[in-house]
């Protein structure tokens, strides 16, 4: 979401960005134990690549300690999102005032304001709990789902998906990631009736313990199987070869390439748009800013 962000915000656009508060791992994992707050790590890199801030602040805020009883491994930003949680009382509070201070451009709604957790079932019928615990499970993911139930989304969240003229689904992992804002039900709902298009921005390459072999239909799958059909309208996928070099690189991470299966993602009524849309200058695969910003843009015409 952050490498698709800092791209769109130089677009003329009115942007809000919908944000996981599942992670439990690293510093964020931390806080959410010790203060019963939602995850601030996602929120600080979304935070990041909106804002117009002086480098240096950016750098103080993206800062992360490396000593220190008890600071070590957290970030600043996260000890700031936190402060301002025990401030205001209220995680959405805390996160536009920090928001006005870093300039940020655009809005940026928790999924929820709450404390939540992510689980998976398995196919062999097990649950595992926690959303850092689950790709290194070594099972097969069968769906995943949150606790406290029913969760209650952040109602500007709703109200940004249901007016907007373009909804954006990020790449990043897609059962630990993406899922989690798209499970909660009243999210799912207003995808399905939003009058904007919903474009789901495809990984270009797989996941060990999540997205092992999968094609992009089977991305798609994935998310039609948790959220129901009529939900995606469009996908955007890479469609450039991969270079041996960097294939052998995923390889040892048990990785490999996200097949564009365009045939099969037609049968389900999904637009395929195909582009090269990775950054070539980059030693590991990552999506290029410029161009997939340049692409949804295009779609708002």
């Amino acid at each position: 979401m952050p490498v698709l962000l800092r791209g769109l915000k130089s677009f003329p656009i009115d942007l809000s960005a919908i944000v996981t508060v599942a992670d439990d791992g690293g510093s964020s994992g931390r806080l959410r134990e010790e203060l019963s707050m939602p995850a601030p790590g996602d929120i600080r890199n979304v935070i990041a690549a909106l804002s117009d801030a002086e480098p240096m602040l950016l750098d103080l805020f993206q800062h992360r300690f490396q000593n220190g009883n008890g600071l070590s491994g957290h970030s600043m930003g996260n000890l700031l999102l936190a402060a301002m949680n025990s401030i205001t009382g209220d995680f959405f509070h805390g996160i536009k005032e920090i928001s006005r201070v870093l300039n940020v451009k655009g809005n940026i709604f928790p999924i929820a304001n709450q404390n939540m957790f992510l689980h998976a079932e398995m196919m062999d019928g097990s649950v595992v709990s926690g959303e850092s615990k689950i790709p290194t499970s070594g099972k097969k993911i069968k769906r995943v789902f949150l606790s406290p139930e029913p969760v209650q989304p952040l109602p500007e969240a709703v109200k940004a998906v249901k007016e907007a003229d373009l909804v954006v689904i990020a790449p990043g992992s897609l059962y630990t990631s993406t899922l989690p804002n798209m499970i909660v039900s009243q999210i799912g709902d207003a995808l399905r009736e939003t009058q904007g298009e919903v474009v789901y921005v495809c990984n270009v390459m797989t996941q060990h313990g999540e997205t092992t072999d999968y094609t992009a239909s089977d991305h798609v799958q994935a998310i039609q199987d948790h959220i129901g059909e009529g939900c995606l309208h469009s996908i955007v996928v890479h469609n450039q070869i991969i270079d041996d070099e960097v294939r052998k690189m995923y390889a040892v991470e048990h990785a490999s390439p996200v097949i564009n299966d365009q045939d099969r993602l037609r049968e389900m009524g999904v637009n395929v748009i195909e582009g090269d849309i990775i950054d070539q200058n980059q030693t590991s695969l990552r999506h290029d800013t410029t161009k997939v910003a340049k692409l949804l843009y295009s779609m708002l015409d």
